[in-house]
C-alpha cells in the first residue's frame, strides 16, 4: 500500500473515530451517512440522530439512552443543535431563561446602584446555575422570583415585544423612506439630463436661424435651465416635508418614560491607590537648592552631575534622616508595655559599662550640614 493511501485511509478512520460525528446510540458516522442530523434535549444536553429520536420516543416519553443519564425525555423537546459546543448551547440556554424570568428595566429602579446591584445578582444566579452551585437552592430563588413577581414580567414582556415591533416598523419605514429618495434622485437626474439635451439642441436651432448673438444665446439658455433645476428642487423639498409632517401625525404608537422621580447617585470620589496615605512632607519644606560651602565643590564636579542624578534627591533624602525623629515619642508607645521584668539597676549597669569601655576610643563629631 502506497503512503498517500495509508495517509488517505488513516484520516478517514480519524474522521469516523471522531466522538463529534458519530451517534452515542447507533454508533452511526456522518462520514458514512452526510446527510445525518444530530438533535439535543435541553433536560441533559446529550446529543444523538435524528433517527434515534425518532426510533425511541415516537410512542411517549422515554428514558434518556446514554449511559448514566436516568432522564425522561420527549420527542417534542429535541432541538437542532446551534452551537458546537455543547457547554455554550447550554449556557445560552440558561442566559435566555435567566433573562426571561428577571427582565425589569433601568427605569423601573430609583438609582443606577440599585439598578447595577439588581444585574450583579442576576448573573450571580445564572453562574450557579451555569456551573451547578447550590442548583437545588438557585433553581428555587428563580421559581419563587417568577411567582411573586408574574404580573410585572409578563407587562415587561409586552413592553419589550412593543419596542421590537415599533423598531421593525421604523426600520421598514427608514428603508421605504430610502427607496423613495433614490427613485426621487433618479428622477431628478434623469429631468435635468433632459432639459439639458432640450436646452443643447435650442440653443443650436436658434444659433443655425442666426437669431442674434451666439454668447448671449448661450447664456440665456443656461439662466433657463438653472431656474427649472432651482424650482423642481424647492417643490421636492416642499414635497418631502409634507411627508414627514404626515409621517409624525399618523403615529399611534408611543409610551411615556422617566415619570418615577430619580434620585441622582453621589459622584464617586477619586480612586486613591495608597488608601489616604500621602507622601508630602509635613516637618520641613524642600527648596530647589542650598547654599552650603563644602557642597559647592561637589556641584562644580563633572562626576555628579552625570545624566539621571539631581541633587534634590539627596536633599529629600538628607532632610528625612534629620527630621524622622520628630513627631515619635518613646515614652508614650512604651506605656503600654510590661516593663517589671526588666530589673532597674541592670539597664543603669549595662550603661555604664559601655560607657567605660569607649573612654579610650575617639569621639564622634555629628555636624548639621543644613
Amino acid at each position: 500500500m502506497s503512503r498517500v493511501a495509508q495517509r488517505g485511509g488513516a484520516s478517514s478512520a480519524n474522521r469516523a473515530g471522531d466522538g463529534e460525528d458519530i451517534c452515542p446510540v447507533c454508533k452511526t458516522s456522518r462520514y458514512l451517512n452526510p446527510n445525518m442530523r444530530f438533535l439535543v434535549n435541553p433536560e441533559c444536553y446529550h446529543k444523538m440522530c435524528e433517527s434515534c429520536v425518532d426510533r425511541i420516543f415516537s410512542h411517549g416519553p422515554a428514558q434518556c439512552p446514554v449511559a448514566g443519564c436516568r432522564r425522561t425525555l420527549r420527542k417534542n423537546k429535541f432541538r437542532k443543535q446551534t452551537f458546537e459546543d455543547i457547554q455554550v448551547e447550554r449556557e445560552v440556554d440558561i442566559r435566555r431563561r435567566v433573562a426571561d424570568v428577571f427582565n425589569r428595566r433601568e427605569e423601573d429602579f430609583d438609582t443606577l446602584l440599585d439598578y447595577n446591584n439588581y444585574l450583579n445578582d442576576v448573573e450571580d444566579l445564572t453562574f450557579n446555575l451555569i456551573y451547578k452551585i447550590d442548583l437545588e437552592e438557585s433553581e428555587k430563588k428563580l421559581e419563587s422570583y417568577r411567582l411573586d413577581n408574574e404580573q410585572s414580567i409578563s407587562q415587561n414582556k409586552a413592553l419589550a415585544s412593543q419596542e421590537s415591533q415599533s423598531a421593525e416598523m421604523r426600520k421598514m419605514m427608514e428603508q421605504e423612506q430610502a427607496k423613495l429618495r433614490r427613485e426621487a434622485a433618479r428622477r431628478e437626474e434623469e429631468q435635468l439630463r433632459r432639459e439639458r439635451e432640450e436646452g443643447r439642441q435650442e440653443v443650436i436651432n436658434k444659433l443655425a436661424a442666426g437669431d442674434g448673438d451666439a454668447s448671449k444665446i448661450a447664456r440665456e439658455s443656461h439662466s433657463i435651465v438653472l431656474k427649472k433645476s432651482s424650482a423642481r428642487r424647492a417643490a421636492l423639498e416642499r414635497q418631502q416635508q409634507l411627508t414627514n409632517e404626515s409621517n409624525g401625525a399618523t403615529k399611534t404608537n408611543f409610551s411615556i418614560k422617566g415619570l418615577k422621580q430619580k434620585v441622582e447617585p453621589e459622584p464617586e470620589k477619586p480612586y486613591d491607590p495608597f488608601g489616604g496615605l500621602s507622601d508630602a512632607r509635613d516637618s520641613y519644606v524642600l527648596q530647589d537648592d542650598y547654599d552650603v560651602d563644602w557642597l559647592r565643590s561637589f556641584k562644580q564636579d563633572p562626576r555628579h552631575n552625570v545624566g539621571g542624578y539631581d541633587f534634590k534627591e539627596f536633599y529629600d533624602r538628607a532632610l528625612c534622616d534629620a527630621f524622622s525623629g520628630l513627631g515619635v515619642f518613646i515614652e508614650d508607645e512604651m506605656a503600654g508595655k510590661e516593663l517589671s521584668s526588666i530589673a532597674p539597676g541592670s539597664v543603669t549597669a549595662a550603661a555604664q559599662a559601655v560607657t567605660e569601655g569607649n573612654t579610650n576610643e575617639a569621639k564622634i563629631i555629628a555636624e548639621d550640614v543644613f
